[in-house]
């Protein structure tokens, strides 16, 4: 790219110079790594030593019980050299190798580690445009191609020094795009945060909810309900187990869907739908194969080997491959009752304890069958899993806004950025 065609997509108005092309560390006042501190030298109080793990992509993680300090006299001893709020720094380890933040004002003196590079941002450049360059694709396959050493690999400092930063000849230019991403950022941790909010009150419910070991009834009900619960088995609960689909997967055909157990997502157990595809067998003849509302299917060998989804009818004409086993629980049982059950740690431990093998993990169907649950009665179940499924609506909701916001960054960041 010739200096006259290096200029971005999209821009704000009034601004059409072409960027320049700069080092990283020409844009610093000063550029070099944190201090080797070893763990005899940390104390618990004093100057507040900033980890690699504290760093994320264009965020500070604060992490409250992995804090750790030097005394002043380790500081003096060492000669350390102080971090500032609004410094950048930048991790050398993965993962990823390269990732960076601003520093925020902790109200207390800090410094860094030798694994992490201090950038302190030259007054006439912008560091909300540098940490959002810094995010790039561009960068982080510069970094890539940079990474050397053993089990641990990482970036030099001088390697990062020479990286090429596009960017505007006019720092009101920089500020403007760097302001316009941290309102994107700051929309994204938001919605991050709803979201764990909302995962933490379903792990909650998932808790006190259904019965923990040694007791007949959960600790939090609904009003109205006071029996004791009563043990069964999945086998019980279901009028059928069936082995899915022994077919290969084609293009998908418009209508007819085939979920494999990698279409199941691993958070949400939703149905992913973004690489459709449709059985590559006579259809006619694999009625028997498709999903109905409220059929449970199961994961039964691998990695995933227990991973369970609850079949929607907005999902679809919807076929199930052979590694995994359906459960058609019986109409008088609540479905989505039982599938929560799946979420809960008593499950887990079901499938870790069922699932060891001399070769692959597995689970089979009289396996499944014989998973054993507390169950109340009708009502109680049903009103139980209604309130799942309006947890589980509101998290998938939630997902999706943060993902759209996710994606939107993502496009800014390609067509904003030279």
């Amino acid at each position: 790219m010739n200096k006259k065609n290096r200029k971005p997509a999209i821009r704000f108005k009034a601004f059409n110079d072409p960027w320049e092309q700069r080092k990283l560390s020409s844009l610093c006042s000063l550029f070099t790594d944190g201090d080797w501190i070893e763990s005899k030298d940390q104390s618990n109080f004093g100057i507040r030593l900033i980890q690699t793990g504290n760093i994320g992509i264009t965020e500070f993680i604060e992490k409250i019980k992995s804090r750790k300090w030097i005394s002043e006299n380790t500081f003096n001893r060492l000669h350390c050299e102080a971090v500032f709020p609004g410094d950048i720094l930048i991790s050398r380890l993965p993962d990823p190798a390269g990732r960076a933040c601003i520093v925020p004002n902790l109200k207390e003196k800090m410094i860094t580690a030798v694994d992490c590079t201090i950038a302190r941002v030259d007054a006439k450049f912008c560091a909300s445009f540098l940490i959002q360059s810094l995010s790039t694709s561009n960068y982080f396959s510069f970094v890539n191609t940079c990474l050397a050493g053993g089990t641990r690999q990482r970036i030099s400092r001088s390697n990062l020094s020479n990286y090429e930063v596009s960017i505007p000849s006019k720092k009101i230019e920089q500020k403007q795009i760097g302001q316009y991403f941290k309102l994107l950022d700051s929309l994204i941790t938001l919605h991050q945060r709803k979201l764990d909010k909302l995962q933490n009150v379903k792990k909650a419910c998932l808790e006190k909810m259904f019965p923990q070991n040694g007791e007949s009834v959960p600790r939090i009900r609904f009003k109205g309900f006071t029996d004791t619960w009563e043990q069964r088995k999945l086998g019980e609960l279901s009028s059928s187990f069936d082995y899915g689909l022994n077919a290969a997967a084609k293009a998908f055909d418009g209508e007819n869907k085939y979920i494999r157990i990698t279409d199941i997502d691993d958070e949400s157990r939703n149905f992913t739908q973004s690489n459709l595809s449709t059985p590559d067998t006579n259809l006619e003849e694999s009625g028997n194969y498709l999903l109905q509302k409220g059929d449970i299917v199961f994961a039964r060998t691998g990695a995933s080997v227990g991973k369970s989804y609850i079949y929607k009818p907005s999902d679809g004409r919807l076929y199930y491959a052979g590694f995994l086993i359906r459960a058609r629980i019986k109409p008088q049982y609540c479905s989505e009752f039982i599938f929560q059950n799946t979420l809960t740690e008593k499950y887990r431990k079901f499938v870790y304890l069922t699932s060891q093998r001399s070769g692959q993990p597995g689970v089979n169907a009289q396996e499944y069958s014989s998973y054993e649950l507390l169950v109340p009665q009708y009502a109680e179940q049903e009103k139980i899993g209604t309130l799942f499924r309006k947890l589980d609506t509101l998290i998938t909701l939630h997902q999706r806004k943060l993902d759209k916001l996710k994606n939107l960054k993502k496009a800014c960041l390609e067509k904003m950025f030279v």
